[in-house]
C-alpha cells in the first residue's frame, strides 16, 4: 500500500479565480484526493494524493481535459525553491489558447471568403467554421459537467453557438466563439505580465556576496551565507541579506525597501535591510536573516500570498448562467413539445414558437453585454492614461472607500528639493555657490539638489582643488580658492562649533516643518545653512479634493519618518500612519479591508504587498516595475488626480454595465410574452435578438466618449 503523499503542480493556462474554482471542483471529486489548494496567482495546485485510490496520471488527465496543461509533476511538492521563481512562460502563440485564437480566427475568414466567393455555401462555411472553432470549447464544457461545474463559461458559450447555428445565425455564431477565444487569450496574457513582475523583486538582491573567512574574503552564492556570517559591502553595493552593521559607517539608501526617501547614516551596532544600496563607506555586515527569510524574500511571500488569497470578482455571465441557460432551454422546450402533447395543439406551430423563443432566449445580448462595456471603458481610461488590467479591476475600483496612499513619489515629487536659504555671513549667492561646489558630482539626493538649486539660479561655481572629501554621514568637505567649505548635517557643525541659540531655533522650526538641515561652514565658520523637503505634487492637494467630493476617504501609509509625515500630511489634509515597514503596512490595509473595500496607491518596490493586498492596487506611472506589474491599475500620467478619475470611470462603466442587463433582459421579456402568444414571428425573434445586441453594444460605446468632472 502506497502512503498518500504531497504533490504540487504547476498549471499553464489558469488565469482566473473561476479557472481555480473549477479545477478545485475537480480534484475534490477525485477520490484519495485531499489538503487541495489552489492558487492562480502563482499558478499552482498543492494536494496530496493517495495513489491505491487515484494516480498522478489521472489527476494529469483530469486537468487537461478542463483545458489546462500540467507541468512539473514528477517534482515532490515540497522542494525549496527559490522565491518568486516560475516557469518560462511560452510565448502566445505557442500557447493552448493561442492556438485556438489563431484556428478560429482563420476559420472566420476562410468562411468569410467562401461567402463572398460562393454566396451560395455561405451559410455551410460558417457553421462549419463554428463548428469546428467550438469543438476545444465543448470539450471543456462537458469535462467541466463531468466534473461538478456544468453550467460554466464554456458551457454558456456552447449553448449560444450552437443556438446560433439552430436558427441560422451561423455568422453570428462564428464571430462569437473567435471573440470568446480572443478574451481568454487577453486574459492568460495578463496573467502572466502579473506574475512577471514578481522576479523584479528577486533581482534586488545581489546573486554573491563577499564572506569573510579570517583575514580574507571569498566570493559566495547568497543563498550560502547563515546566521553570523560576516560580509563586506562595497560603495555602490546592495546588502546581500538582512544584519547587523559591525564596522564601518555609511549611508544607506533604503527607499527599495522602506520608502525613505533620503539616504540613512549608518554605523556599528544599526540594521540594514536586504536590496538597500550602500552610498559611500564600506561595511562589514553580520548576517541575521538567512537568504530565504529576508526582507525581500518576505515581501515577495507576502505578494504571492496576497494575490493568492485575493478574491476576484466573479464573471457575471458565468454566475448568472448558472440557471439562465438551463432555464431557457427547458422553457423553449416546454414550448415546443407541452401544448401538442398536453393539448392536441398544432405541432408544427408551437415548434415555431419554440425556435422564435429559443432564439430569444439566446444570449448573445447578454454575452456581450458586460464585455462591451468593460472594453469600452479599457480603452477609454487608456485613451487618458489610466491603465487598467483587467474587469475585475475596473469594477472594484467603483465601490472603493477608503484610499491609501504612499508618500514618496506618490503624494510627493520623490526627490529632495530646496525650500530655504539662511545665510550667516555673506551674500546668499556665495554661500550657495560655495556649497554646490563642494556638492558638485555627488549622487547624495541632498547635495543633487543643492547643486540644481545654484544652477537654477545661474550661480557661477567656484573652482574645487584636490576633489571632495566625504565623510559618511557627517560632511562632505573640499578646498575652494577661499579655504576649506564643509557641507553636512547639523551634528557635525556642532561638533566643530557651538552654535548660536537662535541658529539651533531656527533648525528646531524647519526640521520642525519636516525639512531635511544642511549646514555650510567655511573653517571652523558657519557661513549658513540650507532646507530641503520632498515636496507634495503640484496636483495632490486637487486629487485628494476630488476623492473627498466622492465620497471617499483618503489616508497616507508610509515608511517615513513620523516628523516628516506629519508634516506633508499637514499640508495635505489628511490622515497619516507613518514609519511602516511592509509587513506593517500590510497589516493596516488588511484592517481598512474589513470594513469595506480599499484602493491602495504607490510607486515603490516597498508598496508591492500592499498594492497586491488591497481590493484594487494603483501604481504610479513613474514608478517601479514591480509597482507597475504588481498592481491592478497604473496612472501613466504620473497624476494624483488620476485616481479620482479612475473611481469615476468605474462607476460609469459599471452603470452602463447594468444598463446594457436591463436593455437585453427587457427586450428579451417582452418578445417572450409576444413569442407565448404567437404574435412574434421568426424574423422578428431574429431581429429581437440582433437588436438588443446592437443597442448594448451602441450604449457600451458611449463611454468611450467618458469624461470625468473637473
Amino acid at each position: 500500500m502506497a502512503a498518500a503523499r504531497p504533490l504540487k503542480l504547476r498549471i499553464e493556462g489558469m488565469d482566473c479565480g473561476s479557472c481555480a474554482a473549477k479545477i478545485e471542483t475537480a480534484m475534490r471529486r477525485l477520490p484519495g484526493v485531499s489538503d487541495i489548494s489552489v492558487s492562480y496567482g502563482q499558478a499552482s495546485l498543492s494536494l496530496t494524493l493517495d495513489e491505491d485510490r487515484t494516480t498522478c496520471v489521472t489527476v494529469q488527465s483530469r486537468i487537461r481535459a478542463l483545458g489546462f496543461t500540467p507541468l512539473g509533476a514528477d517534482e515532490p511538492a515540497d522542494a525549496v525553491k527559490e522565491p518568486g521563481r516560475t516557469a518560462p512562460q511560452s510565448a502566445w502563440w505557442a500557447s493552448r489558447k493561442g492556438r485556438l485564437v489563431i484556428g478560429t480566427g482563420a476559420l472566420l475568414v476562410l468562411a468569410f471568403a467562401v461567402s463572398h466567393l460562393a454566396p451560395a455555401w455561405s451559410t455551410w462555411a460558417y457553421m462549419a467554421a463554428t463548428l469546428a472553432s467550438l469543438v476545444p470549447i465543448g470539450r471543456r464544457a462537458l469535462a467541466g459537467a463531468r466534473a461538478g461545474t456544468p453550467f460554466s463559461i464554456e458551457m454558456l458559450m456552447s449553448v449560444a453557438a450552437i443556438g446560433a447555428l439552430a436558427i441560422g445565425e451561423a455568422p453570428e455564431a462564428a464571430v462569437v466563439v473567435f471573440l470568446f477565444a480572443l478574451g481568454e487569450l487577453l486574459e492568460g496574457v495578463a496573467a502572466g505580465r502579473a506574475r512577471a513582475g514578481i522576479k523584479a523583486l528577486v533581482d534586488l538582491v545581489p546573486r554573491t556576496a563577499l564572506r569573510q573567512r579570517g583575514s580574507a574574503f571569498e566570493t559566495v552564492p547568497v543563498e550560502a551565507l547563515a546566521i553570523g556570517d560576516v560580509v563586506m559591502v562595497r560603495p555602490g553595493d546592495r546588502i546581500p541579506s538582512d544584519g547587523v552593521v559591525v564596522e564601518g559607517t555609511s549611508e544607506i539608501d533604503e527607499a527599495p525597501v522602506t520608502g525613505e526617501s533620503v539616504p540613512v547614516a549608518k554605523a556599528a551596532g544599526a540594521a540594514v535591510f536586504a536590496g538597500s544600496i550602500n552610498v559611500n563607506g564600506a561595511l562589514r555586515v553580520e548576517i541575521s536573516r538567512a537568504a530565504a527569510d529576508n526582507t525581500i524574500s518576505r515581501i515577495i511571500h507576502m505578494v504571492e500570498e496576497a494575490q493568492a488569497s485575493k478574491a476576484p470578482t466573479a464573471r457575471f455571465i458565468d454566475r448568472f448562467s448558472r440557471w439562465y441557460t438551463p432555464a431557457a432551454m427547458a422553457v423553449s422546450a416546454l414550448m415546443m413539445a407541452g401544448p401538442p402533447l398536453l393539448l392536441g395543439a398544432d405541432w408544427f406551430t408551437w415548434i415555431y414558437r419554440g425556435l422564435s423563443l429559443l432564439l430569444i432566449a439566446c444570449p448573445c445580448s447578454l454575452v456581450i453585454s458586460t464585455p462591451a462595456a468593460i472594453a469600452s471603458g479599457l480603452a477609454s481610461g487608456a485613451r487618458r492614461g489610466l491603465l487598467i488590467k483587467g474587469g475585475a479591476a475596473l469594477e472594484t475600483l467603483g465601490k472603493v472607500k477608503t484610499v491609501a496612499f504612499d508618500k514618496t513619489g506618490t503624494l510627493t515629487v520623490g526627490r529632495p528639493r530646496l525650500t530655504d536659504v539662511v545665510v550667516l555671513e555673506g551674500t546668499e549667492a556665495d554661500m550657495l555657490a560655495k556649497a554646490a561646489a563642494v556638492e558638485r558630482g555627488s549622487s547624495h539626493p541632498l547635495g543633487a539638489a543643492i547643486v540644481a538649486a545654484a544652477e537654477a539660479r545661474g550661480l557661477d561655481l567656484p573652482k574645487v582643488f584636490g576633489g571632495s572629501i566625504a565623510t559618511p554621514g557627517k560632511a562632505v568637505t573640499a578646498r575652494l580658492r577661499s579655504g576649506f567649505v564643509s557641507v553636512g548635517s547639523p551634528r557635525h557643525a556642532e561638533e566643530q562649533a557651538d552654535l548660536p541659540e537662535a541658529v539651533r531655533a531656527q533648525i528646531l522650526a524647519l526640521e520642525g516643518a519636516g525639512k531635511t538641515v544642511v549646514m555650510v561652514s567655511e573653517g571652523r565658520r558657519l557661513i549658513g545653512l540650507v532646507a530641503l523637503r520632498d515636496e507634495p505634487r503640484a496636483d495632490a492637494v486637487e486629487g485628494l479634493g476630488r476623492l473627498r467630493a466622492m465620497g471617499l476617504h483618503p489616508v497616507m501609509l508610509t515608511g517615513d519618518n513620523a516628523r516628516t509625515a506629519g508634516a506633508i500630511a499637514g499640508l495635505l489634509g489628511l490622515e497619516a500612519r507613518s514609519e511602516l515597514l511592509p509587513d506593517a503596512k500590510l497589516s493596516a490595509i488588511a484592517a481598512y479591508r474589513e470594513q469595506a473595500p480599499i484602493a491602495m496607491v504607490g510607486d515603490g518596490i516597498n508598496d508591492a504587498p500592499a498594492l497586491a493586498a488591497a481590493s484594487v492596487g494603483i501604481a504610479m506611472g513613474a514608478g517601479t516595475d514591480v509597482a507597475l506589474e504588481t498592481a491592478d491599475a497604473a496612472l501613466l500620467k504620473n497624476q494624483v488626480t488620476g485616481v479620482a478619475e479612475l473611481v469615476a470611470l468605474s462607476r460609469a462603466t459599471m452603470t452602463n454595465i447594468w444598463q446594457n442587463v436591463g436593455l437585453a433582459l427587457g427586450l428579451k421579456g417582452v418578445f417572450l410574452v409576444t413569442s407565448l402568444t404567437g404574435a412574434t414571428p421568426l424574423w422578428m425573434a431574429i431581429l429581437a435578438d440582433t437588436g438588443a445586441t446592437v443597442l448594448v453594444t451602441a450604449n457600451a460605446l458611449r463611454l468611450l466618449r467618458f469624461r470625468p468632472k473637473g
